[in-house]
């Protein structure tokens, strides 16, 4: 079977993992192949490697900023 690169078509699923073809093809046999999957979802791997970092950031910046504040009221009471 040969297919013409112009024939292919992307389509997004709905939430159930369906696609509108069109009314172009309307009381017609249709034979769909499925060429490629993405997610266009972060898996939870990713999410979890994201989550991980931002703590980390949050915790050194809160250090950072534990030290500023110390340094800020010394100055004060100088």
């Amino acid at each position: 079977m040969e297919i013409d690169a112009r024939d292919l078509r992307t389509n997004d699923t709905d939430d159930r993992g369906r696609i509108y073809l069109g009314t172009e093809y309307a009381n017609k046999r249709v034979t769909v192949a499925v060429v490629e999957v993405e997610n266009t979802h972060p898996d939870e791997d990713e999410l979890a490697a994201a989550y991980q970092e931002a703590s980390e950031s949050a915790v050194s910046l809160a250090e950072a900023w534990d030290d500023t504040s110390d340094e800020a009221w010394q100055g004060l009471d100088e």
